[in-house]
């Protein structure tokens, strides 16, 4: 039994020339860094968190629930600036656990890695295609029906090829190589933020207080507005919204994996993973701000929703 928990628990060991060591181009600096993680975290869930956890759990409120989740992502920064300055190689949090936990924690979380990023680039392509094909008439959900439909409970009604063929062409890029796949990052990451801003500067112009103090007596009966105001479900409404509003900063961590491309990853690291966290909240933050004062939060309606009302 010693044995087998001294296995479990060996820790790999880093010299101060391992760690330098890379066979890796080291080609990316701050900018890229922030860019990255900006662009890995900052996706199609923005313009689906706050009205969905405005409408459902939080109310007004769900800007106060964004900037609990963002306060728990910082600490959760802050450990990995830490460790990224420490220990400047790929494998993110996997590396981290076997240096300073052990091989089979290493082992449990370098698989769940693994099922966060599938899980995570299927849903944001998967998303990305609902959009897409809502401008268009849902032209390719029904072609798509007719192609390949898929009739198993739980399942969707048919197989999503653009969603696929995203997931594909993109795995193709990073394997070009990450100077090459950061260029696209960076000018999708700007393209991203502009629209963003364009959206919170627009919204802010037909933003009305008075959604912020919904009076229930005054709403329609069968609504589900809660008790009004700010905090129609209570405090315990905005802290279970913060709870899905943390989903929000999932993959900021991903800077962390890029230690061995990275120019001088002990200053980039820690610098990029606070920049973009602050980022990444006020674009949140300031989108849930306007979305909510202009639309009362019981009348927000998510791609979602309609999905599943179709």
């Amino acid at each position: 039994m010693a044995t087998i928990w001294r296995v479990l628990t060996r820790k790999k060991v880093l010299d101060e020339g391992s760690i330098e060591e890379t066979r890796l181009s080291r080609v990316l600096n701050t900018y890229d860094l922030t860019a990255l993680g900006v662009g890995s975290t900052l996706g199609v869930g923005v313009y689906v968190l706050a009205g969905h956890v405005a409408k459902d759990t939080a109310g007004p409120s769900v800007v106060l629930s964004f900037l609990i989740a963002a306060v728990a992502s910082l600490f959760a920064g802050l450990c990995y600036a830490e460790f990224g300055a420490r220990v400047p190689k790929a494998g993110s949090a996997y590396i981290y656990s076997y240096v300073c936990v052990g091989e089979f924690v290493a082992f449990v979380i370098g698989w769940n890695l693994i099922l966060e990023y599938v899980i995570g680039s299927a849903s944001v392509a998967r998303g990305l295609s609902l959009y897409l094909d809502t401008l268009i008439n849902n032209t390719m959900q029904n072609t798509f029906i007719e192609i390949a439909p898929i009739d198993i409970p739980y399942l969707s009604k048919y197989f999503d090829f653009f969603a696929f063929s995203v997931s594909v062409v993109l795995a193709v890029a990073l394997a070009m190589g990450i100077k090459e796949s950061s260029f696209v990052n960076n000018i999708m990451t700007i393209l991203n933020i502009t629209v963003i801003l364009f959206v919170i500067i627009a919204g802010s112009i037909k933003a009305d207080i008075a959604n912020w103090e919904v009076d229930p007596s005054k709403v329609i009966n069968g609504t589900h507005v809660g008790k009004g105001g700010f905090f129609p479900f209570g405090i315990e409404g905005m802290i279970k919204g913060a709870a899905t509003c943390f989903y929000g900063f999932v993959g900021f961590d991903c800077i962390a994996t890029t230690g061995e491309e990275v120019r001088n990853p002990k200053r980039a690291i820690p610098i990029s993973i606070m920049v973009s966290l602050f980022i990444i909240f006020m674009a949140y933050f300031g989108t849930s701000t306007v979305v909510t004062l202009m639309l009362p939060y019981y009348e927000q309606v998510c791609k979602l929703e309609i999905e599943h009302n179709d």
